[in-house]
């Protein structure tokens, strides 16, 4: 009896890890064009050589201190949030449930906004409050969601409403600053790359790590929650904590997001449910979801600097233009 599910396990982590290693290879090719292109042009060789400490002057100072940070930038934003969405979307069995949709994303711009127009925060102090403003939100949207344990309707209406009061804040904060201000905010509120820096590369890229292992070791509950909370309850599981523990995961990763290039809109919402879709079976796919919401926020990238010629677009527009018809399809052919 044990047979089947045994050789259903194996395949299922087969193709994901067939699925993984597409998605990467794709997210290797984009890494590479966008270290190349530009108005200093560089072959595939040249940003090679660079990376290993072989390439030229010019390569080296192009890679090391104008597109690399931008690129590896895109490359654990849109992982970071990938990740997030593939835990929110499990916990709450909802696929609207991402942190953009729940106010997760909003409570975090509006404590970002804040302490830029009122103390001209910037790299640790902003991520800081950013962090504080979304673990604060969640907190509240729990809080309000809460009736003998999380639903996943109550979640994102509580959450809808939670994130209109933030936008409000947002907007109070905007019109309180000064120009140079409102231009900085504005900015960073539409979800850009452009003042992203090697030192809040590293800082991301360690959040992300420390919080990708995490959430990977806390992976198997997320399997056993799916089942429902009777039954994770019966095999040992307590549901609520459980669901606490991933979704203070899922906010950390996503106000290290924020931090670093603001509220990049609908990734979130985006890549679990693309990366359950090519997987299957299933699975809750955080690797996938990692790899796949990298490439819609490095492709994405890609398209606002070059799509249109002579004009460079925040990253969160193309995903925006992308995100709004897909989560008004899924408002369609939802219940």
């Amino acid at each position: 009896m044990t047979v089947v599910p045994t050789r259903r396990r194996l395949v299922g982590a087969r193709r994901e890890a067939a699925v993984l290693g597409a998605v990467l290879v794709l997210l290797v090719a984009l890494v590479l064009t966008g270290l190349g292109v530009g108005e200093i042009p560089l072959t595939p060789a040249q940003v090679v050589g660079a990376a290993f400490g072989h390439g030229d002057a010019i390569a080296d100072f192009v890679i090391g201190q104008l597109r690399g940070p931008r690129v590896f930038g895109a490359l654990f934003v849109g992982a970071a949030l990938g990740v997030a969405g593939a835990i929110v979307q499990s916990v709450v069995r909802n696929p609207i449930a991402s942190p953009d949709v729940i106010g997760v994303s909003s409570g975090a711009s509006a404590a970002g906004i804040t302490a830029i127009v009122l103390f001209g925060a910037s790299g640790g102090p902003l991520f800081g409050a950013v962090l504080v403003g979304a673990v604060v939100v969640a907190l509240a949207v729990a809080l309000l969601a809460w009736q003998r344990g999380i639903s996943g309707n109550r979640v994102v209406l509580v959450g809808i409403g939670v994130a209109a009061i933030c936008l409000a804040v947002t907007g109070w904060m905007l019109t309180s600053g000064t120009v140079t201000q409102a231009g900085t905010a504005l900015l960073w509120l539409s979800g850009s790359l452009n003042a992203v820096d090697r030192g809040s590369v590293v800082v991301l890229g360690v959040a992300f790590v420390v919080l990708m292992v995490l959430a990977l070791v806390q992976s198997p509950r997320l399997t056993i929650l799916a089942l429902g909370d009777e039954v994770a309850s019966a095999l040992g599981l307590r549901p609520d904590r459980a669901k606490v523990l991933l979704l203070l995961t899922a906010v950390c990763l996503t106000a290290a997001a924020v931090a670093t290039a603001g509220p990049v809109s609908f990734v979130a919402l985006m890549s679990a449910p693309i990366a359950r879709r090519l997987v299957g079976g299933g699975r809750v796919a955080l690797g996938p979801s990692a790899a796949v919401g990298a490439v819609i926020v490095l492709g994405g990238d890609l398209l606002a600097q070059y799509a249109i010629p002579g004009t460079a677009l925040p990253v969160g527009v193309v995903t925006g233009v992308v995100g709004a018809p897909y989560l008004l399809w899924l408002l369609a052919r939802g219940r």
